[in-house]
């Protein structure tokens, strides 16, 4: 049968897990058979670079920028991704167009010397690669070391394992989508340790006027995961969020209304400022960039600066 769509992703097992359910899902959506998808892995170079944080080599564009240059020249049809990769700004021609539902959005602990964050011995390592739960865990710690952790989930279990850290967070999402949350040693609460923006999100994403594409995409749409998703991506697009700044916020939909949380905190973890808003569904992204509004003028530019 010929090939009918080609589904871009990186090569990581979760990566390739997610590519994997949205295969799935617009299989069983349309009635249509294995062979009328191919998974292309495209290696990227936030998979290339290990040897520094990402917010030292270009931010989270380096986990979609060749992905994109495959998609805007027609090798595959759709590029799958997570959701809290994506930069804010698109390239030209491309849009984000479907999110499948979302999976739980909390961080979860993985320890080693300890089941959670608060018995670790004091000056023990914990390993993250991510602002924001650097930033969190020394609002928490202050006397833990917190060292980089770069790599896929896999890699960063296995250094646990030798010994490199006492612990590290994870997404409990990728977690739970490798079938890994026998790791799991405690599920950090949503107000202790809030998410990044897109956490547990896989977004697809297109050329802009790919009708086609557009039509197979919308039968496995979920929507208030849309919705939510504009309400972050609002709040980190106001806030000029990309990896180098200690961004959180999560939006949640019950019966057509949104109540979203947002944090911006000091990399030491030392300042922080939140934000809280409701609203109506329909008004997403509205919400998410009165909140950046509201929390900016509150912590002032130099909060801003600081981070640089």
């Amino acid at each position: 049968m010929q090939t009918i769509l080609r589904i871009g992703t990186r090569g990581s097992p979760l990566a390739l897990a997610q590519a994997h359910e949205t295969q799935a899902r617009l299989m069983a959506a349309h009635g249509m058979p294995a062979e009328a998808f191919e998974v292309v892995v495209i290696s990227t170079s936030g998979d290339r670079i290990q040897d520094r944080p990402l917010s030292e080599a270009g931010g989270k564009g380096l986990f979609t920028k060749e992905i994109e240059e495959a998609l805007l020249a027609g090798r595959i049809d759709i590029a799958v991704h997570s959701s809290k990769d994506m930069p804010t700004q698109l390239p030209d021609g491309l849009e984000l167009s479907a999110f499948l539902p979302r999976e739980d959005a909390r961080d979860a602990f993985v320890g080693k010397a300890a089941k959670t964050i608060a018995e670790l011995p004091r000056g023990a390592k914990v390993g993250s690669s991510s602002l924001r739960r650097q930033a969190l865990i020394r609002r928490m710690r202050p006397d833990l070391d917190v060292v980089m952790f770069r790599g896929n989930v896999q890699t960063r279990l296995r250094k646990l394992d030798e010994g490199v850290a006492a612990g590290t967070i994870l997404a409990y999402a990728g977690l739970k989508r490798l079938g890994l949350e026998h790791v799991v040693t405690d599920l950090i609460p949503l107000d202790v340790f809030p998410p990044a923006p897109g956490q547990g999100a896989i977004g697809i994403e297109t050329r802009i006027g790919d009708r086609d594409v557009e039509k197979m995409l919308a039968a496995v749409h979920d929507v208030p995961t849309g919705q939510a998703l504009a309400c972050e991506r609002a709040f980190l697009a106001a806030l000029d969020g990309s990896c180098r700044t200690p961004i959180a916020g999560y939006a949640a939909i019950e019966a057509g209304k949104l109540s979203f949380a947002g944090l911006i905190i000091s990399p030491d973890g030392t300042q922080s400022h939140t934000v809280e808003l409701q609203g109506s569904a329909q008004d997403a992204a509205r919400i998410g960039g009165e909140a950046a509004r509201s929390v900016r003028a509150r912590a002032g530019e130099k909060f801003f600066d600081g981070w640089l």
